[in-house]
């Protein structure tokens, strides 16, 4: 089998270290599909919802947005298709532009908050970067117990923080 038969298989599967194994071993992130068009690999891992993958295909180069992310083999018409809405918003996350009238599955807040998760990061990506640092660092919580907890005030926050920005 050629490397890139082998990267296929392995975001089919959802093997993410060995994605990352045959990205190193310099097999490209861009290949072609039937019809000749590029991204095969990061629209296999969109309608198969591997998060992960699509992330580090990304990282690697691959291109998020086509001249027009309305046509079927787009990475997020695929997403759509493949009906993985959290693949969805890590692709508007990462900068995919969204066709005016695209049902995406997404509810508006929900789009609106990983647009301002994408800009935020963007924002902040060039402070704390270091040489092969690409993830923001977030700091865990981990709660034994919350029953009873009331989430609604950070999601308030959120919102509010994602309406101010796009005010701006």
């Amino acid at each position: 089998m050629t490397a890139a038969l082998d990267l296929l298989k392995a975001i089919r599967t959802g093997r993410l270290q060995e994605v990352r194994t045959l990205l190193d071993a310099g097999t490209p992130v861009e290949i072609h599909d039937g019809r000749g068009d590029p991204g095969l690999p990061l629209g296999v891992a969109c309608f198969m919802g591997h998060v992960e993958i699509v992330r580090e295909l990304v990282a690697r180069g691959a291109k998020v947005n086509f001249p027009d992310n309305a046509l079927p083999t787009s990475p997020l018409s695929m997403a759509i298709r493949g009906r993985r809405t959290e693949v969805v918003k890590a692709l508007v996350e990462m900068g995919a532009n969204v066709p005016d009238g695209m049902k995406t599955g997404l509810t508006d807040q929900e789009m609106m908050i990983a647009r301002w998760r994408g800009r935020h990061y963007e924002a902040s990506a060039g402070k704390h970067d270091q040489p092969g640092d690409e993830t923001p660092l977030f700091e865990e919580i981990e709660m034994v117990r919350c029953y009873g907890t009331d989430t609604s005030v950070l999601d308030a926050d959120l919102i509010r923080a994602a309406r101010e920005m796009d005010k701006k």
